[in-house]
């Protein structure tokens, strides 16, 4: 039986059900190629439109198409051989398909299409995120990568993109598509059952194909009776996720939700972790570190071991352990923001992270690790005030790394007054132990005799002197006194 997702796929982009705004977008990204030369991601939930899209617009444009499916061995050689190939204006065979990139033709261009470009990971893929990053730089065609999550993707290679963002399909633009595919198979249809089946897959055009196809099966009409609704198996945004934990499910609820979530357990507890003190209480968020704690120790022994099966007991402590140390249900919209990952090739982290090594006597590694998640989580949103002071005062920090730690941003005033109160504290506290480092004596230019023998006395006094103070025949003579009145005068 053939497909029908494969049958029904758009073959042109004005064919898209919903997203009309983001298809306008890629439509002026393929028209304007020549202007701007960038490759573009295009990136939302599974089964939204987004590889068909691909296709339609080289379609429309007359572009032929070179496509790299997650299901290749995505290493850097693989993608600089095939992909690289087609970008640099050569047909997979080795022949040319026309001039220079630069002045190729519009109808004999290729399409380098990447799906699931977020999904390269580990030994297996090795080098191919730097490869995919050179590609998009130096393109000689068009690029479309493919991907579920936008930011799973690395930096210097989502700012070398243009991005657009396919949103789930409603209901009300997956019925008239069911409708369109049920007259083309000559079908009768119940209203309730299409709308049965979009309510079911909302979000999900491509599932909701498959299940009319499922409930079409062997039959000429199909009534909300044989469409069998029950819950499928979708994906969580991690945003509802984290609304799920904090607010509103239960400890087992949560681990449920949490198997959902397209996230490892390691950056769903970096997830909680950095938003948990905008909703939970002083108490709550008490318990809730001692279950993040315990979820850590579970991931240092899947590091430590290589043994991923430890990994649900993680996902136990970090989703389980913080619903359950909250206190009844939440409500109320809290925004959320993505945590910071302090990669590596972040100039700010590196300079925070050098100012901590430096102060603790540490290492750059243990004071990213082990430090600066603490100072983080104690200073989240510049609360509370004075200690936020404190710990820029002490690191001498200015205002972006001020801005980095604790989440708020570098330009508001708060940031700014936090800084300058933490210069005016530095200054205070060198004033105050320097002693009389910055005192000047009177009369410098004074010419008089035993001016610096007085000064030396002077120093003497001012000093707590012992009862066994030798006696003052056993003074050093005057070649000592002159090194030691230099001396006074230095300090």
């Amino acid at each position: 039986m053939v497909d029908w997702t494969e049958s029904y796929r758009p073959r042109s982009l004005s064919e898209l059900r919903g997203n009309n705004k983001a298809r306008d977008a890629l439509q002026k990204w393929a028209d304007t190629w020549d202007d701007h030369r960038e490759a573009v991601i295009i990136y939302g939930s599974p089964g939204v439109g987004k590889t068909s899209a691909a296709h339609a617009l080289a379609n429309d444009m007359g572009w032929e198409t070179v496509e790299l499916n997650a299901s290749d061995q995505r290493t850097g050689d693989v993608i600089e051989r095939f992909a690289g190939r087609a970008a640099m204006n050569a047909t997979l065979s080795g022949s040319a398909s026309g001039g220079g990139a630069a002045g190729a033709d519009t109808a004999s261009r290729q399409l380098v299409v990447m799906d699931e470009a977020d999904n390269i990971h580990g030994n297996y893929d090795r080098g191919g995120k730097a490869a995919i990053t050179d590609l998009v730089k130096n393109s000689g065609q068009p690029i479309i990568l493919i991907a579920n999550e936008f930011y799973d993707m690395s930096r210097g290679l989502r700012n070398a993109c243009q991005e657009i963002e396919f949103r789930d399909v409603g209901a009300r633009s997956i019925v008239p598509a069911l409708r369109d595919i049920c007259r083309h198979e000559g079908i009768e249809y119940e209203q309730d059952a299409l709308d049965a089946i979009a309510e079911t897959n909302s979000g999900d055009l491509r599932g909701a194909v498959k299940d009319l196809q499922a409930a079409a099966e062997g039959r000429d009409s199909i009534s909300e009776a044989d469409v069998v609704t029950g819950e499928r198996d979708t994906s969580m945004d991690i945003f509802p996720f984290l609304d799920a934990v904090f607010k509103e499910e239960s400890a087992e609820e949560s681990i449920q939700s949490a198997y959902r979530v397209d996230e490892t357990p390691d950056d769903l507890t970096k997830w909680l972790e950095d938003n948990m003190l905008g909703v939970y209480d002083a108490d709550e968020a008490a318990r809730a570190y001692d279950f993040l704690a315990n979820a850590d120790i579970w991931l240092g022994r899947v590091r430590a071991s290589q043994n991923y099966s430890y990994w649900r007991y993680a996902t136990d402590n970090a989703a389980g352990g913080v619903a359950a140390a909250r206190n009844g249900t939440k409500g109320g919209w809290t925004r959320y923001g993505r945590p910071q990952f302090w990669p590596g090739s972040d100039k700010t982290a590196d300079e925070v992270c050098r100012r901590i090594a430096d102060r603790g006597g540490m290492s750059m590694a243990i004071a990213r690790r082990a430090v600066l998640p603490f100072l983080s989580a104690m200073t989240h949103h510049c609360k509370p005030r004075e200690l936020t002071v404190a710990m820029a005062a002490a690191y001498d920090f200015d205002e972006s790394q001020v801005s980095f730690i604790t989440g708020s941003g570098e330009s508001t005033k708060k940031v700014g007054s936090i800084v300058e109160d933490a210069e005016a504290a530095r200054d205070d506290a060198i004033e105050a132990h320097a002693g009389d480092a910055f005192m000047q004596r009177e009369n410098d230019d004074a010419e008089s005799d035993g001016t610096e023998n007085e000064f030396v006395e002077t120093a003497n006094d001012s000093s707590t002197a012992s009862v066994d103070d030798p006696p003052e025949e056993d003074e050093p003579d005057d070649g000592d006194d002159e090194d030691q009145a230099g001396l006074s005068d230095f300090v």
